[in-house]
């Protein structure tokens, strides 16, 4: 959860005023601090490569100023890589509390009569468009964070989990194109995953539905609080093991294999679903030994999960410091305090309702 004092907290239990303040910067010149954001909505999916998608609506002019960048590649609303520091306010007594929903880079502007619509993307928008132009070859000194930096420094700073522990490359590694796919792959083999902290900061971490719930939700008509499964069911993507295989020094093969061992889990090993092993098949060469190949595969395995589980729609009060990943606590549709990972929000930029997509752990 984002950081909020234990006043808004408890102001956004129930209905409040609200505001919306969006910087904008460009090579950390600050170009505009007041931009009068109409409307808007953020929405973020952790399924996708770049998880955080932004749409605002600004008034062509206001206050003398023009908000349609037109043909200026140094207008704040430009898509030239100017970058959108997004504030959401919350009137805790007469005075606005801001919290920091991150920063986002403008990726379209365009004008329709009296209004400009600016379209934001996450900052990994910067690897994922920057296609490598030769072939990338670690050098015999190189580590798995070392490669991660060299694949998006200087476009995003890179700070690493401690819990991580990092090791060599093997020789011989290459990737010819894909910027982000190399990094996905590193992580995938560390057992790690990265986001984009609301500083703007590339964080790698371990994966992980570790945590204490960071707020409750219930079924509440009378405070606008609606709980219900969501989607369909179905067998199609679904697994009970995943098997990682790598290959050590002298060529052997190796594989480490991670099962579900959850009780609770309609997938889980030697229960209902499948009394077999209905296996996930995984391989890299960045896995050199067994315990790397099981590291790969559990992590792998919460990855899987965030996907082929079972998911309970949320519509509530906007609450400005959830975002993807946080744990919740949620009574409803025949749960009590079921601990749930967020995978999906949508956040209104004006007086609306809050969507959550949250996975049952």
């Amino acid at each position: 959860m984002l950081d909020m004092s234990a006043t808004a907290l408890a102001v956004v239990q129930g209905s409040y005023d609200m505001s919306i303040r969006a910087e904008s910067w460009l090579g950390g010149t600050l170009l505009a601090d007041n931009i009068p954001v109409a409307d808007g909505n953020e929405n973020r999916d952790r399924s996708l490569s770049i998880p955080e998608q932004i749409s605002l609506t600004v008034p062509r002019r206001d206050r003398g100023y023009t908000w349609d960048p037109g043909t200026d590649p140094a207008h704040p609303l430009a898509a030239y890589g100017q970058m959108l520091r997004i504030d959401y306010g919350v009137d805790i007594g007469g005075q606005m509390e801001w919290i920091n929903r991150g920063w986002f880079l403008i990726t379209d502007s365009s004008t329709d009569g009296d209004t400009v619509s600016v379209s934001c993307q996450g900052l990994l928008t910067l690897i994922d468009e920057a296609s490598l132009i030769a072939p990338f070859q670690p050098s015999s000194s190189d580590t798995l964070a070392s490669v991660v930096r060299a694949l998006v420094e200087p476009a995003l700073t890179v700070g690493f989990d401690g819990a991580l522990i990092d090791r060599a490359v093997p020789l011989g590694m290459q990737w010819d194109s894909d910027r982000l796919g190399a990094v996905t792959e590193v992580l995938t083999a560390w057992g790690a995953a990265e986001r984009i902290t609301e500083d703007g900061y590339l964080l790698i971490e371990p994966v992980s539905d570790a945590g204490a719930p960071v707020l409750s939700i219930s079924d509440d008509r009378d405070t606008g609080t609606v709980v219900r499964w969501q989607g369909s069911t179905t067998r199609d993507g679904a697994y009970n093991c995943v098997v990682a295989q790598g290959e050590d020094a002298a060529g052997n093969q190796l594989q480490g294999v991670a099962y579900d061992a959850d009780g609770t889990s309609p997938y889980f090993f030697g229960g209902n679903f499948n009394p077999l092993p209905v296996p996930y098949s995984y391989q890299s060469s960045l896995l050199t030994t067994v315990d790397q190949c099981r590291t790969a595969a559990n992590a792998q395995l919460k990855l899987l999960r965030r996907q082929a589980f079972r998911k309970l729609g949320v519509t509530m009060v906007p609450h400005p410091g959830l975002v993807t990943g946080d744990i919740v606590s949620v009574t409803g549709a025949g749960l009590t305090g079921a601990r749930c990972a967020i995978e999906q929000l949508s956040l209104p930029y004006s007086p609306g309702e809050q969507t959550l997509t949250v996975r049952v752990l």
